[in-house]
């Protein structure tokens, strides 16, 4: 079993800078696929970002040049550190784990919100 907890969210201006964090429990973090996806309102979760257990990462073409996904496995937790925010990068951001037989973890999410 995997617990996943997020932190890092609130409102920002556009322009600024947020860094979410997101903790995992259990002992198998260096081998999880980490993943952070959002959903804005009235619209589908997508995929912002994701970190594999070599380190190799694949971004979003909405967030490239942008948002920088980083893991520390020491700490067992996975970092989405946001630059240039837009308003339309508003939505409730969520950690994802996947083992690698299959069993995937979701966090409960973490809002962040960027004014105009």
């Amino acid at each position: 079993q995997v617990q996943l907890v997020e932190s890092g969210g609130g409102l920002v201006q556009a322009g600024g800078s947020l860094r979410l964090s997101c903790a995992t429990s259990g002992s198998i973090f260096s081998i999880l696929t980490m993943r952070w996806y959002r959903q804005a309102p009235g619209k589908q979760r997508e995929l912002v970002a994701g970190i594999f257990s070599g380190g190799n990462t694949n971004y979003a073409d909405s967030v490239k040049g942008r948002f920088t996904i980083s893991r520390d496995n020491a700490k067992n937790s996975v970092y989405l550190q946001m630059i240039s925010l837009k308003p339309e990068d508003t939505a409730v951001y969520f950690c994802y784990a996947q083992v690698p037989w299959g069993t995937n973890y979701w966090g409960k999410g973490t809002l962040v919100t960027v004014s105009s």
